[in-house]
């Protein structure tokens, strides 16, 4: 494995290098009621190298302007990226010409290309692993998004609305402890880089006992925002614990580790987050309970549903 490329290690704003790809289909509505006819849409996903920030797109289709289109709102809405990273399909390889042209053969433009032009980069081809960052996105989407929906019609303002929602909810994923304060619970997240501070959602009733069918378009879109939040959340939390077998010891949580407890009935980008004050050993003398401080309270749980931000590092 090479080392990472300098955009991922050195500082720099948000999404000022960025990954890009796209996931579908999804079957949209062109209208609400009866005759309404379905159609393809597709999900285009930007990713930021240094922050892991995730901005979603949904497009019409998978074409050279239907990308530059959602380029354009991508821009207006998180700044103009120095640098793309893509594969090689056609609409990348196509807007991407036609971006750098304009900026070459554009008079008024010409000095201001010198700095700020936007560079294309394409991964080799059948190479997915070149742009980890976009397939790792691609996966947390897509992956739950197709499920969630299953065979749910909505029109493109209902799904716009719904991948703007798990944007939030990735964007809400706790990286690292903000500071090493045994009082303060809060993470970083990459939130904290978009606005400054976590990204909260609005409270909702609980609709995933609801029958959907005896929804209203409304509060269908918030049941399939819950049951994606349920799924991805445990997903998430389960590949940060990375555990495959339990025949060696992988280092103890220390007094004061800022942990993620894991909360089956946790709302949306809500983190049951704690920090650890007690161990318990047991006869053997390997700690496998803890006791941690969180904002209700202090609450004992095993190692299985605790997950720390930092690595432990193995005993010695």
């Amino acid at each position: 494995m090479g080392n990472l490329p300098s955009q991922r290690v050195m500082p720099a704003f948000p999404f000022h290098t960025v990954a890009v790809d796209f996931a579908g289909p999804f079957s949209i509505l062109n209208r609400k009621g009866r005759g309404a006819t379905a159609s393809k849409c597709y999900m285009c996903l930007f990713v930021c190298f240094r922050y892991k920030c995730v901005h979603l797109e949904a497009v019409s289709e998978l074409s050279k302007d239907a990308f530059l289109s959602a380029l354009r709102r991508f821009v207006s809405r998180r700044g103009k990226p120095a640098e793309i990273y893509s594969d090689n399909g056609r609409n990348f390889v196509a807007a991407a010409k036609e971006v750098t042209e304009f900026f070459k053969t554009n008079p008024v433009l010409s000095d201001f290309a010198v700095d700020e032009n936007i560079k294309f980069t394409f991964i080799p081809a059948y190479a997915p692993h070149f742009a980890g960052l976009a397939e790792a996105g691609i996966k947390s989407a897509k992956f739950h998004v197709k499920r969630v929906m299953g065979h749910a019609n909505l029109t493109f303002e209902e799904l716009c609305t719904l991948f703007t929602q798990v944007e939030a909810i990735l964007n809400s994923r706790p990286l690292y402890p903000l500071s090493s304060s045994p009082h303060d619970l809060l993470p970083l997240s990459p939130g904290h880089f978009l606005i400054g501070r976590p990204l909260t959602a609005l409270p909702a009733p609980s609709l995933e006992e609801k029958n959907f069918t005896s929804l209203d378009r409304y509060a269908r879109i918030e049941k399939i925002r819950q049951h994606f939040w349920r799924r991805w959340q445990r997903d998430y939390i389960g590949e940060l614990q990375q555990r495959s077998k339990w025949r060696t010891s992988r280092g103890n949580l220390r007094v004061g580790d800022l942990v993620i407890l894991a909360d089956d009935n946790a709302a949306p980008l809500h983190w049951h987050m704690g920090r650890v004050l007690r161990l318990f050993p047991g006869p053997d003398g390997v700690a496998r309970v803890a006791e941690c401080l969180t904002a209700r309270g202090l609450v004992r749980r095993a190692f299985t549903r605790i997950c720390p931000l930092l690595e432990v590092e193995e005993n010695p």
